[in-house]
Parts: structure tokens; sequence; C-alpha cells
């Protein structure tokens, strides 16, 4: 996968220490759970899709490490962070061993299929 990213070159030297640490925090947040963490659901308060995905993990059995930022009216820059950092526009972001699986209905799909149980289990 190759996702167009403003090239270094193309970035003033002053300004790239501030871009490159912008929100680095947050990243390395859920960098760390994922990292630790069969299934992790980064997600924000009050958007029926996060639930919907917890939900569907939780009739699955799954256990899930849930990592909320704000709701629609706080934290929205962290949140920016995150789908400048995976490139996926939408929350919630479901990550499954360490890989991005989408979101709800992404991972409704795998659920349905038996793929989540085979990433799961390798």
């Amino acid at each position: 996968m190759n996702r167009p990213i403003l090239d270094d070159s193309a970035v003033h030297p002053a300004i790239r220490a501030r871009i490159s640490d912008h929100h680095r925090t947050v990243i390395q947040q859920v960098q760390a759970a994922i990292a630790v963490h069969p299934v992790v659901v980064v997600g924000m308060a009050g958007n029926p899709f996060v639930s919907k995905a917890r939900n569907a993990l939780t009739l699955a059995g799954v256990s899930h490490e849930y990592m909320a930022f704000g709701s629609y009216l706080s934290q929205w820059r962290l949140r920016n962070a995150l789908k400048m950092w995976t490139g996926w526009p939408t929350f919630p972001m479901v990550f499954v061993r360490g890989k991005l699986v989408g979101g709800a209905d992404d991972l409704r799909r795998l659920l349905d299929s038996g793929e989540f149980q085979s990433m799961l289990s390798s």
C-alpha cells in the first residue's frame, strides 16, 4: 500500500520536528495497546458504530481493549491525529493482532466469514 503523504523535502526544516511530534503521545498509546492486546477498539463516546463493534465482539465472546478519545465535542484533534496516522477516515478503528481491520461493518464481515477467528488464533 502506498499512501500519498507530503515528502520531507517539501517541508521546511524549521517545522519538521513540530510536525513529527504532533500528537505523538496519542499514537504511542494506541501502538502500545495493539502491541499488548489481541483486539483493540479505538473509538469515541456517542458514536453508534463504536458501540456496534464492541457489541459484536462481546456477543462473539471476544474480550477487547477499548480506547476512547473524547466525544463529538471534545478531543477531535487527537482523533484527527489517529486518522492521519492510520489513514482510516472513521471510528471505530479495530485492530486484530496489530493489524487495522477497519470499522464496525468490516469487523462484522470478518466475524461472519470466520476470518476474524483465524486472525485471532494465528
